[in-house]
């Protein structure tokens, strides 16, 4: 038996997947199963499975975008579906890990890994300096490009994603008069919307020119330009004080040798009285690595710490942890609704980019899906301040501020 029928055979065992290889022979492995939609794929030469034996991740994601792993039936997504419905996380099992060598080496990588100014301004370009026209096919009409938040299931993303900020901002417990720091403010939706509800003044950061230049843009139609700053700018160069600081799917991007670097400076940029809402992914499990398919094509230098990682790299700061929320599907639904946006604007992104960047991006939306449906990811909020008495004693106001929130009240 071809070793790559005993590694499919141990990976699938729910659902039906069919193989032709480069010779033309074909296997199916699986049985059945109504919850799972049946795929077939044929490799295009011989050096499709030994890619994928080495580091399933990124021999799949590469051979997808080249044209060298066919599907004839099914897409992206399905496969992705039902490779990790074999292995979900909670069940103890995953048999689609990479071999011994390239985890020991995302391992090195990990530890070794280095993000310092100018190399974090070079990786956040990597991905976000993208054409506007690309995120505005498949976000939000506020282009949020972070995780939502479903206060019902059967809420679209746009509902959502406003759910997200109001949650957010309810957890900040905003008063007037604040200064409010937003770290990786992106296109500027999260600084307008706490500016519009509640009246302070925001200065968001990025690392991003098109983000900056949107978020400018943004600001001046709305008139709060006086009100809502944005700059080109690394948080280890802000100036405080803050009373409260928001940080939103930026955490990600600091690396796994700067989490301490990045607390610490927020701790220091706050009031004595100051609250902070760190909102990242995170890992349900212990520390890992970044997988080199994302790391090489979609976010070089980033790494999702897990919750003991944030934890251990405050010990000492001396400000509360003073709420922690772990979002399990809010991610996994958000990016089902950016997969089908983007499978709806093919033919636009196509014209944008090529094909093979269609199929990179399509792998990565759908990659990213089942790491939250069915792998480790969560999403954590967590919540510090500086002063034990910054914060009412329950989380009440949380709920009372959201409500305020949605229905358009300034505090």
């Amino acid at each position: 038996m071809a070793l790559i029928d005993t590694f499919l055979s141990r990976a699938i065992r729910r659902g039906e997947l069919t193989l032709t290889t480069a010779n033309g022979r074909t296997r199916r492995f699986g049985a059945p199963d109504p919850e799972l939609n049946p795929v077939a794929m044929r490799f295009a030469d011989r050096w499709v499975t030994p890619a994928i034996l080495r580091d399933p991740a990124l021999g799949v994601g590469e051979a997808f975008m080249d044209g060298r792993l066919v599907l004839e039936h099914g897409d992206i997504l399905d496969l992705l579906t039902l490779a990790t419905a074999n292995s979900r996380w909670e069940n103890g099992s995953n048999r689609l890990a990479a071999s011994g060598i390239a985890r020991a080496l995302g391992r090195l990588r990990h530890r070794l890994g280095r993000n310092p100014a100018i190399r974090s301004r070079r990786n956040v370009a990597h991905h976000y300096d993208l054409s506007d026209r690309l995120y505005d096919l498949f976000l939000d009409a506020d282009r949020q490009y972070s995780c939502a938040y479903y206060t019902h299931p059967d809420h679209g993303l746009d509902r959502a994603q406003a759910d997200k900020k109001a949650h957010i901002a309810a957890k900040l417990a905003i008063r007037p008069g604040d200064r409010v720091l937003d770290i990786g403010c992106g296109w500027g939706g999260m600084a307008l919307y706490l500016h519009a509800k509640t009246g302070v003044e925001v200065t968001g950061i990025t690392l991003s020119e098109e983000q900056l230049l949107v978020a400018r843009r943004r600001a001046a139609a709305a008139g709060v330009t006086g009100k809502v700053r944005f700059e080109l700018m690394d948080y280890r160069s802000v100036t405080g004080p803050f009373d409260r600081i928001v940080s939103v799917g930026m955490f990600e991007h600091v690396g796994a040798a700067h989490l301490r670097t990045f607390l610490s400076k927020c701790r220091d940029l706050l009031t004595p009285d100051g609250v902070m809402l760190l909102h990242t992914i995170g890992r349900a499990d212990g520390p890992g690595f970044t997988d080199r398919f994302t790391d090489k094509y979609i976010f070089p230098g980033g790494y999702i710490p897990a919750l003991s990682e944030v934890l251990r790299a405050n010990d000492g700061l001396r400000w509360f942890v003073s709420d922690v929320e772990v979002l399990r599907l809010h991610y996994a639904w958000t990016l089902k609704a950016w997969y089908d946006r983007t499978v709806a604007a093919r033919e636009a992104i196509v014209s944008l980019y090529d094909e093979r960047f269609f199929r990179m991006w399509t792998f990565y939306l759908a990659g990213a899906y089942v790491s939250f449906l069915n792998g480790p990811l969560v999403n954590y909020q967590v919540q510090f301040c500086r002063d034990r008495d910054a914060l009412p004693l329950t989380r009440d106001y949380m709920a009372e501020g959201e409500r305020r929130m949605a229905g358009g009240f300034r505090v």
